[in-house]
């Protein structure tokens, strides 16, 4: 599904989308996901890409203004036993391109989600950020998201 919200476009990436989406991530000086633009990491992203585009349950979007990527988030969509087994739509990998930041294009992005979720008749989204990113939670709270969760991880290697 494709909808166009003022001058941006969002609909499902491509493989031809790849090189800007990898350039955004790595660009990214807070994320520490390791990401780079080097050749030799280019097959990890089209594995990754492979992964995504045949899962019914996850979705890989783009923001386009202009013809150009400009933003991109990741739908997933997990059904569990508890709240008599309700769905929930979890919003990943939320970035804007550093200079399009402060535009509207992560509002968009996360309107646009949160209206799949609906049109879904999924009753819950969610989704994590950085504990170091300040001004995305502020964010998310402008947008009705509450701070509801302590998350973990651990980095298996």
């Amino acid at each position: 599904m494709a909808a166009e919200l003022s001058d941006i476009f969002i609909r499902q990436a491509r493989k031809d989308d790849l090189p800007a989406l990898v350039a955004m991530f790595a660009a990214d000086a807070l994320g520490g996901h390791g990401d780079s633009t080097e050749p030799e990491a280019f097959p990890d992203y089209l594995r990754a890409f492979a992964v995504i585009e045949a899962s019914p349950d996850q979705t890989l979007y783009v923001a386009e203004r202009g013809g150009e990527v400009v933003g991109t988030f990741q739908t997933m969509v997990t059904t569990s036993l508890t709240g008599r087994g309700s769905s929930a739509m979890i919003i990943e990998a939320v970035q804007t391109r550093a200079d399009m930041r402060g535009q509207g294009v992560g509002g968009l992005m996360i309107e646009f989600a949160i209206a799949e979720a609906k049109g879904r008749g999924i009753g819950r989204v969610a989704l994590t950020s950085n504990a170091i990113r300040k001004d995305a939670h502020r964010f998310y709270e402008r947008l009705g998201f509450k701070p509801s969760h302590l998350g973990f991880k651990m980095v298996l290697k």
